[in-house]
């Protein structure tokens, strides 16, 4: 089933002390090099079906007005995963179809 992910992020004009306690523990454990830690929201809409434009904007609605506080949070991010067995069961069903000769112009088998 295909997943549709949408990340959100606290505006960058406030204050994150969720990040701040973040990059002081790194510093105190060593991890040096980074300027700043923010840290956010990931969300995982599992689809039971196809992903079509009905649903893109729909999950766009979602994420504005419940996923998300739009005064302090924005959503950065909206994309769609499918996982690498869903893609190995599409192969599998496609060399299925192609094994038992149907597509195959007429007299060929693969």
């Amino acid at each position: 089933m295909p997943t549709i992910v949408v990340e959100v992020m606290p505006k960058a004009e406030l204050l994150d002390p969720q990040g701040k306690a973040v990059a002081g523990a790194l510093a105190r454990t060593g991890h040096s090099g980074f300027t700043g830690v923010r840290l956010g929201k990931r969300f995982e809409l599992t689809v039971d079906g196809p992903v079509d434009d009905a649903l893109r904007a729909s999950v766009k609605q979602i994420a504005e007005e419940i996923l998300s506080n739009q005064v302090i949070e924005d959503v950065v991010g909206i994309h769609y995963e499918v996982s690498n067995v869903e893609l190995a069961e599409e192969a599998v069903e496609a060399a299925s179809v192609t094994d038992a000769g149907f597509g195959a112009p007429a007299g060929e088998t693969h």
